[in-house]
C-alpha cells in the first residue's frame, strides 16, 4: 500500500476518531468548520483507502472476569509454517493479539486469563496439541500505556 498524505481536516479526522472512535461526525465538522457530509465524506474516503478499517469498542477486562493478562513467547518446531501455527493460535478465543516476530521468539501473543490457574491450563492443555517447541509467559503487572499512532504528513 502506497502512503497517503492527508490535508488538515484528514489530520484532524483522524486524530480524533483514534482518540475516540465514537467522536460524532459533526463535532468534528464544527471544530473544523465544515459541514458534516464533508467529514462522512472524508472518513468513507480514509475508509475506502483502507487508513481507517474499522472502529472498535474497548472492554475492560477485568470487568468481564479476566484479571490476568500475559504475553507469551512462543517457538515452532522446527520445519513449522508459523503462518499455520498462528492460525491455530486464532482458535484459542482468550488470545486476542498474534504477532510473527523476528527475534528470540517466532511468535509473540496476548493472552487474557481469568486467573492463574486459568492461565495455566490454556498455556498447558489448550496449545498442547499445536507445533510448539517452547513458551515463555510474561505476566503483566499492568499496562503503562497505550495510544494512538502518531499521524502526520513527515
Amino acid at each position: 500500500m502506497n502512503r497517503m498524505y492527508f490535508d488538515n481536516l484528514d489530520l484532524s479526522i483522524l486524530t480524533a476518531l483514534s482518540s475516540n472512535a465514537r467522536t460524532p461526525y459533526l463535532e468534528i465538522a464544527r471544530d473544523n468548520g465544515v459541514s458534516g457530509a464533508a467529514v462522512h465524506q472524508r472518513v468513507q474516503r480514509l475508509m475506502a483507502n483502507k487508513v481507517i478499517n474499522g472502529s472498535h469498542c474497548c472492554i475492560e477486562p477485568t470487568a468481564v472476569g479476566f484479571t490476568v493478562v500475559a504475553y507469551l513467547g512462543i517457538n515452532a518446531l522446527p520445519g513449522t509454517d508459523v503462518e499455520k501455527l498462528a492460525a491455530e493460535l486464532s482458535k484459542i478465543d482468550e488470545i486476542t493479539e498474534c504477532h510473527i516476530v523476528s527475534g528470540r521468539f517466532d511468535i509473540i501473543a496476548k493472552l487474557y486469563a481469568r486467573d492463574n490457574h486459568d492461565m495455566l491450563t490454556i498455556i498447558r492443555e489448550r496449545t498442547r496439541q499445536l507445533q510448539i517447541a517452547s513458551t515463555e509467559t510474561m505476566v503483566s503487572f499492568r499496562e503503562a500505556f497505550t495510544r494512538p499512532i502518531p499521524i502526520s504528513n513527515d
